[in-house]
């Protein structure tokens, strides 16, 4: 379930052809800190995760994998 959302959080930035930079600016954090999210490393923050399912127009369900939509790449 933790590998599925690292690989969704890669996979929705990759689906919209930003870079790591460009969603770390968004979220009003360092470039090195989303990569440490997407590798794992360190635990996304809630308001983060919100922010996100906000930008990419997700379901917190869907890109923690809690739903059974498997299309995050809306």
């Amino acid at each position: 379930m933790i590998a599925d959302y690292i690989q969704r959080l890669r996979n929705l930035r990759e689906d919209h052809d930003l870079t790591q930079q460009q969603i770390a600016d968004y979220l009003g954090t360092s470039q090195t800190m989303y990569a440490r999210y997407e590798r794992g490393a360190n635990e996304l923050p809630i308001r983060h995760l919100i922010a996100l399912c906000k930008y990419y127009h997700v379901s917190a369900d869907d890109l923690l994998g809690l739903s059974d939509s498997k299309d995050t790449s809306v």
